[in-house]
């Protein structure tokens, strides 16, 4: 018998991989070509020429007893860590040394250190729907509670006075993650503030340290000139976590960091317990390879203008066929409106054409459904016929 607690997490495992698993099945049918498969959030551009010559400079130059092995540190490579703060630095004048990074095993690994060392039985984390499906697990991993904000689904920006009524003396931690998966929201500099001014007020009320951890797998995925705001800037408690994964295209690799400032509450604490909380959850230390792969390569990026072409032409394809839909600002995902309440309805009718997305329930705003567009631009041409047969069910 499995575990008691696992029995819930594999019940309601998630329904993105689920319907990726069956965008599998239905290729080996109909072939790839006409399956149309928008459940995962996994980049379909390549990683920059650079990352491939990293590795195989670093394959051939360094010993591979000291490159394959442990790193003295859980935390990671010293020299990588003072790379990475200083290229944050430079790029968002802060002021971080190589001891305020923990390399960690993507942003998923940095997230559950996070929370790890943060938790303790019953402490509560505010999550604003929609969110990732996963804080729910990452949460339960160390019997946290999440607290849900509900959707706004006006702006999909946070609805702050209904987070400002569920903080309460047992909320430890509260998430963001911006740019937004499922919507592709960008927090705005004015809802950051508001949102940081009322945590301050909360930490005095109740007399607690209450912690802001910001998700950024998808910082450098924006569009249009639109800024993303750098928390630590705007809020002490903050906690960063980071990933390799959209940025350079290595999602399968899991690289990523924490950014601990010095100026949150206990940080020296902080630091030294993400350290032993990595190598007790497991991962011992982030890949060593990759560790000095992102090193050399801190200052490439994803050729982002495939996304952006691939956004513009979905939004505007599936707004001729009467869907609504905010438009992105970043990532790589639509939130569309269900033309149904019943959701899942949705998406199942939308099988019946070959094509996959996953409903808005995945991310606690049901009546929605994602549209992952991390695809070749081709798959979404000839994706929009099929949208247009599924558009004559309901308009």
């Amino acid at each position: 018998m499995i575990a008691e607690k696992m029995k819930n997490m594999v019940a309601n495992s998630s329904a993105i991989r689920a319907m990726f698993e069956e965008g599998n099945r239905l290729a080996q049918i109909y072939g790839a070509e006409n399956v149309f498969d928008f459940s995962l959030g996994n980049p379909n551009v390549p990683a920059p020429e650079a990352v491939k010559q990293a590795m195989i400079e670093i394959l051939n130059e360094e010993d591979p007893v000291a490159l394959h092995g442990y790193t003295n540190s859980n935390a990671g490579y010293a020299d990588v860590r003072q790379a990475v703060a200083d290229s944050l630095n430079e790029r968002f004048e802060t002021a971080f040394s190589g001891n305020n990074i923990v390399m960690t095993v993507g942003a998923a690994g940095g997230l559950n250190v996070a929370l790890k060392i943060l938790l303790n039985p019953g402490d509560e984390v505010i999550a604003f729907a929609p969110y990732f499906g996963e804080y729910r697990s990452y949460t339960a991993n160390f019997d946290g509670v999440l607290v849900e904000v509900s959707p706004n689904t006006e702006n999909f920006q946070p609805k702050l006075d209904e987070f400002e009524q569920k903080i309460t003396a047992k909320t430890k931690a509260v998430i963001v993650n911006t740019p937004n998966n499922p919507t592709g929201v960008v927090y705005s500099e004015e809802t950051i503030q508001k949102l940081a001014a009322i945590m301050e007020e909360k930490q005095k009320e109740f007399g607690t340290d209450i912690y802001l951890i910001s998700d950024e797998p998808y910082r450098e995925l924006a569009y249009d000139g639109v800024e993303v705001p750098y928390l630590t800037k705007y809020y002490n408690n903050t906690i960063v976590g980071y990933s390799y994964s959209k940025s350079l295209s290595l999602p399968g690799e899991r690289i990523g960091y924490l950014v601990i400032p010095d100026e949150a509450a206990d940080s020296e604490d902080l630091i030294s317990a993400a350290s032993v909380a990595t190598r007790i959850l497991g991962f011992v230390n982030a890949p060593t390879l990759q560790q000095k792969v992102v090193k050399r390569c801190l200052n490439e990026k994803t050729d982002i203008s495939y996304y952006d072409r691939n956004r513009e032409t979905l939004y505007n394809g599936l707004s001729e066929l009467g869907f609504e839909c905010i438009k992105p600002e970043g990532a790589f995902y639509l939130f569309v409106k269900s033309p149904v309440a019943d959701e899942k309805a949705f998406c199942q009718a939308a099988k019946k054409y070959n094509i996959l997305i996953v409903p808005g329930s995945s991310f606690a705003c049901p009546g929605y459904v994602r549209i992952a567009y991390c695809v070749s631009h081709e798959t979404i041409v000839n994706s929009l016929p099929k949208f247009k047969e599924l558009a004559k069910e309901y308009f």
